[in-house]
């Protein structure tokens, strides 16, 4: 009776790029082997072809391939012979680079259920030097304050008097709609004392109405 030889994790060689497998790293060793150059060269992009069927979901093909490149001399580590295309130089430097820190906005802990894109809005409503302009953002932006806030608090109820509170608060006092303004989340406005004129809603009304048109009695009576 044959023994079966198996192979544990700890005894074989760890993965550097799991994403393609041990196949993929083996198949890359073997590259690593090959004494004609040609031959290699051509085995090295085979493999790169397999590592592109194995990553099929990306679109752009001249990026993707450029990037399966990195990856092959990533898992080679960089110690084997193969040109690269034109426009690909990988080297161990790569490797190293680490993506620039994340600048995060400061939270606003008592305002921040208006989200930080309201305060950008507010600081440039705060530079206009033309008060008509710079009331006209400001009404925008209170609409939008209005808008965010039955978003994300459907179970509290909410006036323009606050929003209005609000704005002048995060603008520290430049920003002061008037009291008589309601605020529309549609980013209209209105006053209390706007009305729509009933002749619009009569003609409205005339246009669907139909006049019915009188019989005819010469005309024979249809029997059923």
């Amino acid at each position: 009776m044959e023994s079966l030889k198996f192979e544990y994790r700890n005894t074989v060689e760890e993965l550097i790029m799991p994403e393609y497998g041990r196949n993929v790293q083996d198949l890359v060793r073997h590259c690593k082997d090959i004494e004609d150059p040609k031959y290699r060269q051509s085995f090295a992009e085979s493999i790169v072809d397999l590592m592109q069927i194995m990553t099929p979901y990306n679109k752009n093909l001249d990026e993707h391939r450029k990037k399966l490149w990195h990856h092959f001399f990533r898992i080679a580590k960089y110690d084997i012979e193969v040109i690269p295309p034109a426009g690909v130089n990988p080297s161990k430097e790569d490797d190293m680079l680490r993506p620039a820190r994340v600048i995060y906005p400061p939270n606003n802990e008592k305002f921040r259920h208006y989200g930080n894109y309201v305060n950008s809005l507010i600081a440039k409503a705060c530079e206009l030097d033309d008060e008509v302009k710079q009331m006209e953002f400001a009404v925008l932006i209170g609409s939008f304050m209005k808008m965010a806030f039955r978003t994300w608090n459907r179970d509290h109820h909410i006036t323009d008097e606050i929003i209005k509170k609000d704005l002048r608060t995060m603008s520290k006092g430049k920003l002061n709609l008037p009291d008589d303004l309601i605020l529309d989340t549609n980013n209209s406005t209105s006053h209390r004392s706007h009305k729509k004129p009933m002749t619009l809603m009569k003609n409205k009304k005339n246009q669907n109405f139909k006049k019915k048109k009188p019989m005819n009695s010469n005309a024979p009576k249809r029997r059923y």
